[in-house]
């Protein structure tokens, strides 16, 4: 399961500091050049989700790792990364020059309507890459620029100016073609059943007992991704010959008996852990799929 890091931990391992308002500002914004982060600041970008949206300009020749895509670029990209799908990107010149801002969804969703997560390079599925011609590059850079130079004003509205200039990037953005024929997914089919794992797998391990499994359904997946559920069962089906329901309740009960095997929780407590609203339901559900109770399977 891909690591999640957080806002916190980005600030930590980045510059050893954090900035004040960062615990009660959960529209955070911040902006970047990529060559400060060169030499001393160097550091390989692990492959994990991220809890914040991020927007990058790279330029030279460089690998990223996406979900389950791997796509080479050589040139200048224009890529928009959200906290659903995992990342990393792999250098392939000796330095990497470019721009980049991250920012927390309240960010945006406290100054426009709709949700982000409807826009085609943030969506589940979306392809989020868009080559650069050099005179779009120049038009790019200077969108972070004037970020840049925003981010360090006292203007009162500076926020929302910020806004207007992700928007920019958003909009300049759609109307290019997205990096399509490099993407590796043999085809849609096979991207929605790597989403779907991903999505699955995101929820463990569970390590407290106030941790809960929420999407216990074919139906709840369905939602997340923005598809009709039949069309995600169809595919799941298809691309690995077992039904999304079986996935889960594969992964369900290895978690439970992984919390059996190695805690000293009540059966109640990983009842609730994994979503039953009842322990009689989950001593089935258990039952049904090992032919053993919990407790006998805890004892052997």
């Amino acid at each position: 399961m891909a690591e999640v890091q957080t806002l916190e931990e980005f600030y930590r391992q980045k510059f050893n500091w954090l900035p004040e308002n960062l615990q009660q500002d959960i529209g955070h914004f911040n902006v970047f050049r990529l060559e400060d982060f060169q030499g001393a600041h160097a550091k390989t970008l692990k492959y994990s989700r991220r809890d914040f949206f991020k927007i990058n300009i790279v330029r030279g020749r460089n690998i990223y790792h996406y979900a389950d895509k791997s796509v080479e670029i050589n040139g200048s990209s224009l890529t928009f990364f959200n906290p659903k799908v995992p990342y990393t990107y792999e250098s392939l010149s000796e330095t990497k020059t470019g721009y980049f801002c991250i920012f927390k969804e309240g960010f945006f969703t406290e100054r426009m309507r709709g949700s982000i997560h409807e826009l085609p390079m943030f969506a589940p599925g979306g392809k989020p890459s868009f080559a650069l011609t050099e005179e779009q590059d120049q038009h790019v850079s200077q969108i972070f620029e004037k970020m840049l130079a925003e981010i360090n004003s006292d203007y009162r509205y500076k926020y929302d100016l910020l806004m207007n200039y992700v928007t920019e990037l958003i909009h300049y953005a759609l109307k290019m073609e997205p990096l399509d024929t490099i993407y590796k997914h043999p085809d849609a089919k096979s991207r929605i059943t790597a989403i779907f794992t991903e999505l699955l797998e995101r929820q463990f391990p569970i390590e407290t007992t106030t941790q809960r499994f929420t999407l216990r359904s074919a139906k709840d997946f369905a939602d997340q991704l923005a598809v009709h559920v039949n069309h995600l069962n169809r595919a799941i089906k298809e691309t690995t010959g077992k039904t999304t329901t079986e996935h889960i309740a594969d992964r369900l009960v290895a978690e439970a008996k992984a919390l059996l095997k190695h805690t000293n929780w009540n059966i109640s407590e990983i009842s609730y852990c994994l979503g039953f609203e009842e322990p009689a339901h989950f001593n089935n559900f258990f039952r049904k799929l090992t032919n053993q109770t919990p407790s006998s399977f805890r004892i052997v």
